[in-house]
């Protein structure tokens, strides 16, 4: 019997190499990459979603390349875990040394349930926000010490009714469903509390929206929004004032967009702080 051998031939890696040009690249990785994830609820229990994520690098000038594939083998390590603002902190403390890295970044967005209670009826049906978790190293990776951002950022839906229409109008007024978007940066991640941040927003509009809602809600909406007017100035300024109240946040930004009902636009307000 013949025994036939072959060689063993060794691979090149071309990544590895010396690049001559000699320009740094401040973030490289991959985007767009849809991924599932487990998220922590109010509860601290796990509740699968699923993520847009995009996990990126800083890659020295000498280097040519960085490890794609890496990027993927940690998200399949923490596919299963639940994660926390803490954890996702943790994992971009992970990524850095597995892509011999100093610099880094991870953003993931996602869907998110609450579950919530019609505000007459006591039925409960789950309500969806997006979100929008980013972590960044704020300087070159030392040990296990990378000091770290955290921004949340959290697009909520409200509805809003106009002042100036409930003044003029003999009756009725036009209102409309708005966004509310908020990013809160943070230096410590266990302060985070994302419930907590959401029904501060929503507390601020006309009315608040649920998923679900009896005739005997609809009739309180309706009238709790008529007594609430808000401009889109007021969505912005009103939140802007319970976000600076938030243990823990550095800095934030506050957008509010409303899809007029009776004008062909949008209305829009932004406060920075």
């Amino acid at each position: 019997m013949n025994v036939m051998t072959e060689a063993v031939v060794a691979m090149p890696d071309v990544q590895s190499s010396t690049d001559m040009r000699r320009v740094a690249i401040q973030r490289v990785g991959v985007r767009d990459v849809r991924h599932p994830m487990l998220v922590a609820d109010g509860q601290g229990q796990p509740t699968p979603t699923v993520a847009d994520w995009e996990l990126t690098v800083a890659l020295p000038a000498e280097d040519k390349g960085t490890h794609m594939s890496r990027f993927f083998s940690l998200l399949d390590d923490y596919s299963t875990r639940t994660m926390t603002p803490m954890l996702f902190c943790d994992m971009l403390r992970d990524m850095l040394p597995l892509l011999n890295a100093q610099r880094g970044d991870i953003t993931a967005r996602f869907p998110y349930f609450i579950r919530k209670t019609a505000p007459v009826s006591g039925v409960q049906s789950l309500m969806d926000y997006e979100l929008t978790w980013a972590v960044r190293s704020t300087s070159d990776a030392e040990q296990d010490n990378t000091p770290l951002e955290f921004e949340l950022t959290v697009l909520v839906p409200v509805t809003s009714l106009c002042p100036c229409s409930k003044a003029i109008s003999d009756y009725g007024a036009h209102n409309q469903r708005s966004h509310i978007i908020v990013s809160t940066v943070y230096d410590n991640p266990a302060l985070v509390n994302i419930n907590s941040l959401i029904a501060r927003i929503e507390q601020q509009a006309s009315s608040e929206l649920w998923g679900l809602l009896k005739r005997t809600d609809e009739k309180y909406v309706t009238e709790h929004a008529y007594e609430n007017p808000k401009f889109v100035e007021d969505l912005v300024r009103d939140v802007a004032v319970q976000v600076r109240e938030v243990e823990g946040v550095l800095r934030y930004r506050v957008t509010a967009e409303n899809f007029e009902s009776i004008h062909n636009h949008s209305a829009y307000a932004v406060v920075e702080g």
